[in-house]
């Protein structure tokens, strides 16, 4: 076989490997992309993001109190500020389908002894960093509110097999941790904005938000990335030995 051929065919092979570990990181619901940038990010205190005389050239991680006046109250009568479920049932040959997707956000003081800062928890990036409820059942156990959407998927593809929602929640009075744009205006008082892709908004001390941004199966989360990352170089090697070989080939 030449060369160039078995050197393209170590890209090929690299590149399967590389998909592979893609899709299992897909599969497990791992968040790489927002746990780098939280994880990454310098983190400060709302006194300290108060006290800087001038904007930090990347995004920072912000540590401080949630409070409002005007909270969303949950079905067992909890303050809260962002309230994102997903409702979705199973079907044979589709995966799980969406049946619906609530948000409901209160902008919020972020807080701590030296002042506040405002946030928008509805310019979030998702999903919110937190411990999610899930729940799983019937379809019959969703109720009235979804029988609706059930029945037309049911006309659709058949009877859906079972049902799961999956609530985040950001509560009035809990700590949390925002990556978040710092701005100075004209007379010296910072602000908050969301960054590229929005506030990341964890309920979460930091170790314990990036196990939850990993997925629900870390056993297979140093798999994946093993698999993306060597293979993604085995790719680059095999395809640019075949591209050196073939040239010299030609020459």
């Amino acid at each position: 076989m030449p060369l160039p051929l078995a050197f393209a065919l170590v890209a090929v092979l690299g590149a399967l490997i590389a998909a592979a570990g893609f899709a299992v990181l897909r599969l497990i619901g791992a968040q790489l992309r927002l746990a780098r940038r939280l994880a990454g990010a310098r983190e400060l205190s709302v006194s300290e993001i108060l006290s800087l005389p001038s904007a930090p050239p990347r995004p920072v991680r912000v540590r401080g109190r949630v409070r409002t006046s005007d909270p969303i109250s949950s079905a067992d009568g909890e303050p809260l500020v962002a309230l994102h479920r997903d409702v979705a049932v199973w079907q044979v040959g589709s995966g799980w389908r969406t049946i619906e997707r609530l948000r409901l956000t209160r902008s919020f003081e972020l807080w701590d002894h030296a002042g506040s800062l405002s946030v928008d928890p509805g310019a979030a990036a998702e999903p919110l960093v937190t411990i999610p409820l899930v729940w799983e059942g019937s379809t019959e156990e969703l109720g009235e509110t979804h029988s609706a959407a059930v029945a037309r998927l049911a006309r659709g593809d058949g009877q859906p097999a079972r049902a799961r929602a999956v609530t985040r929640t950001i509560g009035v009075a809990d700590t949390v941790l925002v990556l978040a744009e710092v701005r100075i205006g004209n007379e010296g008082v910072a602000s908050l904005a969301p960054p590229i892709g929005g506030y990341i908004i964890s309920s979460l001390p930091l170790d314990e938000g990036m196990r939850v941004l990993g997925g629900s199966r870390r056993a297979l989360l140093a798999a994946a990335l093993i698999g993306l990352v060597g293979g993604s170089a085995i790719a680059l090697v095999g395809a640019l030995a075949a591209a050196a070989l073939a040239f010299l080939v030609k020459s």
